[in-house]
C-alpha cells in the first residue's frame, strides 16, 4: 500500500492539467508580524492573477482560513500561483503533500521566486526531487529519535519521560501531525513516548491535527 507522500511523488511527474483554464489565481502569506504584504501581491498581479486570497494573521494557532478558501476556489486546469514556497508550504513536506494533492485536482502550481512551474516537466522534475528530500529528511529524524531514545534507556533514562524527549521527537511528531493517516497514538509509539506526553509538549498539537493537509486543499464550488 503506498503512503499519502509516495502518491504525492508520482503526481508530481504525471502529465500535466489536459486542459488548462489559464486562469491563475494568486496566494500570499505574512508569518510575522513584521512582514507586509504589499510586495507579495503586488508580484501576483503583475503575472495575472485573477484573484488573489491572502492570509494576513500570524502566530502558531493560525489555521490560514484564506488559504483552505484558495484551494476550494481552484478547478482543474487552473494554476495556483505564491511568491515563494515558503509562502504557501509550513514545511517541505507540508509543502510536496499540498502541491501532490492540487496535482490530483488537474491544478497546475507555480513558485515566481523559485521560477518553478509544475505544468512544464522540469517543474515536476524539481518536486519530485523535493519530494526524495522530504522523505529522506522524515527518515533521518525518526532515525536519530529512536537511537536518541536508546542511548537515554542505555543510561537508565526509560520510557517517555521528560527527560527523553527532545527537540528532534518534537520536531518529528510536528511533521506527522498534520497528516491523517497517523493517529496521535501512532505518532507516538513510533517516537517512544506516551500520546500524554506529545499533548504535554506541544501546546498547538490540536491545530495542526486540525490543519490535515487533504482536507484542506478540498475542492469547492466558485
Amino acid at each position: 500500500m503506498s503512503t499519502p507522500l509516495e502518491d504525492a511523488q508520482f503526481e508530481l511527474l504525471g502529465a500535466e492539467p489536459a486542459v488548462r483554464t489559464e486562469i491563475r489565481i494568486g496566494y500570499a502569506w505574512v508569518s510575522t508580524g513584521g512582514q507586509k504584504l504589499d510586495r507579495q501581491l503586488d508580484a501576483l498581479t503583475a503575472v495575472g492573477c485573477r484573484r488573489i486570497f491572502a492570509d494576513k494573521k500570524s502566530g502558531k494557532n493560525d489555521l490560514r482560513p484564506e488559504l483552505k478558501a484558495c484551494h476550494a476556489f481552484l478547478a482543474a486546469g487552473d494554476t495556483l500561483v505564491v511568491p515563494a514556497l515558503d509562502r504557501y508550504g509550513r514545511s517541505l513536506q507540508d509543502l510536496i503533500a499540498m502541491v501532490g494533492e492540487l496535482r490530483k485536482r488537474e491544478i497546475g502550481f507555480t513558485s515566481l521566486h523559485e521560477r518553478l512551474d509544475t505544468t512544464t516537466p522540469g517543474g515536476r522534475l524539481v518536486f519530485h526531487v523535493f519530494a526524495a528530500l522530504a522523505e529522506f529528511i522524515r527518515e533521518l529524524i525518526v532515525s536519530g529519535t529512536r537511537e536518541g531514545l536508546a542511548a537515554a534507556r542505555a543510561r537508565g533514562k526509560v520510557g517517555g519521560r521528560p527527560s527523553v524527549v527532545n527537540a528532534d521527537i518534537i520536531r518529528a511528531a510536528r511533521d506527522m501531525l498534520p497528516n491523517p493517516d497517523h493517529s496521535i497514538t501512532s505518532i507516538a509509539k513510533l517516537l517512544g513516548v506516551s500520546p500524554g506526553t506529545l499533548y504535554n509538549h506541544i501546546p498547538d498539537l490540536q491545530e495542526l491535527r486540525a490543519s490535515r493537509i487533504p482536507a484542506q486543499v478540498e475542492a469547492g464550488s466558485r
